[in-house]
Order: C-alpha cells, then structure tokens, then sequence
C-alpha cells in the first residue's frame, strides 16, 4: 500500500510537502491546469497518481495551497492599484500590465486563470487584445468598458470575451463574476467516465474534451464544447434557455442573456454546412434550442 494512504504519523510532513511537490508537476506538465490527468498522458514515474483516493488527496492540497492567478490589464493606475491589492486580498495572485501591448505579451507567456481586460488602452486596444488573444488560448476573459452601448457589449461578445463589466461597478459584482467565470472552467474531482457522443460524422470525446467533425479536430471554447455536449447529449428533445445557462454557465450567472445566441452562432459556424440555414441546430422560439436526431 502506498504510505499516502496510511495514517502512519511519522510520514506526514514527508508526504504533506511531497504531495503538493506532485501536484505542482501535474500543473507544470500540463501548462497550468490541475485536470485529472489521462492515463496515457501520464509521465513515467507518475503512474500511481491513477489511484484516485491518491489524486484526489494530491489534487485537494493543489486547490487549498494554489491562489487562482490574474492578469489585470488596464493602462489606469487608480484602477489597477487598488483593484490588485482587493483581489490578492481574497486569495488570488494578481499581475498588472500597463498598456494592451505589455498585457498581450504577459498573456501568453504563461498560464493565468482569469484575465481582466479594460477596453480603451494606449499601444493597443482591449478589443484587438482580446482577438488576438483568443486566437491563441481559451483563458476566460472578463472586460471592463466605460462604454454602455449595447454594441460595444456584443462586441466583446463577438471577439471571444467570456463577460464584461461596465464602469463603474462595485467590487462584489466583480468577484462574482470571477467567481462563476472559474467555476465554470474548474476541474471536476470526479474521475471522468469514457465516454463520446456522437452524431453522423460528428464525434464529442468527453474524456479527452476534443470533437471531430469528418475526422478533422475543431477548436472549441471551454463553454462551446459544454454547449455542445449538452445539446447533442438531449438531440432530439428541446432544452429551455434557463436550464442551459444553470448547466453551462452556472446558477449565478448575472451576465447578458445574449451570450448564448453568440455561442450558438459561433458552433453553427464550426459544424453546419450553411450557418445560415442551419440543419443541426435548431432555434425554438420562445424556449430554446434542439439539436436535431
């Protein structure tokens, strides 16, 4: 039996800091995240972690000791300032970069959970961040816009944001928005059964968390592939707005109802032969969507 599942005294601080020595390998070996790991994905020498009671305890001490990690981009220092010091004040570690350009950069050169992104920034605009951004990684974004207008909202929408605040908003509704934003990109602690959905020639593996359409991969958005799944796992039946946002973005939701509609388009763009009269999935007014059998 492994030691980690005694209750042999003599070998807790030696496993206490070698537990969380293993879960900081499973973060680097898989650029920042904390899934559980799939069997073959496993480095040598780590195979054990396929023990569950095991990764489950390394995967714990991860959450309890690991603060979720910000990058606030933002080119106003009386927004910054204060802003980091709230947020590393509620457990989470927070970097700032003072212009678009420094917080592209910042973006993708290493893992962040969560990145805060104002809109209207010297050296380059929170809107070609986000672009830009989103062409390359899948990290939530929440933007904050002094502009109100619903079009500069949809925008944001549009070019990949996961949310938006406009100014100026309370702090509250700031960490509930990051809150739910990580809640929806949290690791399940529940090994995973094997499983995939399948319809024609579209293939959703949820263990692997990759789909296929004719046998060439499509990249998905974190929500995209929950939208999908979900719809594809009820084809047939229609499933009502409310319950796809409680199932996919969280009972807590509080943003724009409109996000779904933008989700939507972008799958039909990414799996129907005409995105415009899409054949797959299907609009119920009134209700929600079907997706067809």
């Amino acid at each position: 039996m492994d030691p980690r599942l005694r209750g042999d005294d003599s070998h807790v601080n030696r496993l206490f800091l070698n537990d969380l020595r293993l879960s900081h390998q499973i973060r680097q070996y898989q650029n920042g995240s904390t899934a559980v790991p799939h069997p073959k994905s496993l480095p040598q020498g780590m195979d054990f972690l396929l023990n569950s009671q095991i990764l489950a305890k390394v995967l714990l001490l991860d959450r309890l000791f690991y603060m979720n990690k910000i990058l606030l981009i933002d080119d106003d220092p009386l927004i910054t300032e204060p802003l980091a010091r709230t947020l590393k004040g509620y457990n989470y570690e927070v970097k700032t970069a003072e212009n678009g350009r420094i917080g592209l950069d910042m973006a993708l050169a290493e893992p962040f959970d969560v990145v805060i992104l104002d809109v209207m920034m010297p050296e380059m605009d929170g809107w070609e961040v986000c672009r830009l951004l989103r062409e390359r990684s899948g990290v939530p974004i929440l933007m904050l816009t002094a502009l109100g207008e619903e079009v500069d909202r949809i925008l944001g929408l549009e070019l990949g944001a996961d949310d938006y605040l406009t100014k100026p908003f309370s702090t509250r509704e700031l960490l509930v928005r990051i809150k739910a934003m990580l809640r929806r990109v949290a690791i399940d602690m529940e090994a995973k059964k094997n499983a995939t959905l399948e319809h024609g020639d579209l293939i959703i593996d949820i263990d692997a968390h990759t789909v296929t359409l004719a046998g060439e991969p499509l990249t998905l958005r974190h929500k995209e592939f929950e939208l999908l799944q979900l719809l594809v796992s009820r084809q047939g039946n229609v499933v009502n707005r409310n319950d796809i946002f409680d199932l996919v973005w969280g009972t807590d939701w509080i943003g724009d109802t409109r996000t779904l509609d933008v989700h939507i388009r972008w799958l039909r763009a990414k799996i129907e032969k005409d995105p415009a009269r899409p054949q797959l999935i299907k609009t119920v007014r009134g209700v929600g969507y079907r997706f067809v059998t």
